[in-house]
């Protein structure tokens, strides 16, 4: 029995805090937006544009642009 002084009040302070934290977040915007991040997830973040690509070397060739030789070994 003693033990229910204590827990009553525990969970009235506890009710009223998560209210006020439910009240903060309605404030704020929390909920405004519910389903811009689901679709914000699925889209596809690019760093580079589509147009630009990496150039890559023609075969035969160093990377200065010069012809390269079957025995040169400089990698």
């Amino acid at each position: 029995m003693e033990t229910l002084y204590l827990l009553i009040p525990l969970s009235v302070v506890l009710v009223f805090l998560i209210g006020v934290i439910f009240w903060w977040a309605l404030r704020n915007g929390q909920y405004d937006d519910l389903e811009g991040p689901a679709y914000r997830l699925l889209m596809d973040d690019r760093d580079e544009p589509p147009n630009r690509r990496r150039q890559v070397d023609a075969p035969g060739e160093g990377a200065d642009g010069k012809p390269r030789d079957a025995n040169d070994n400089d990698v």
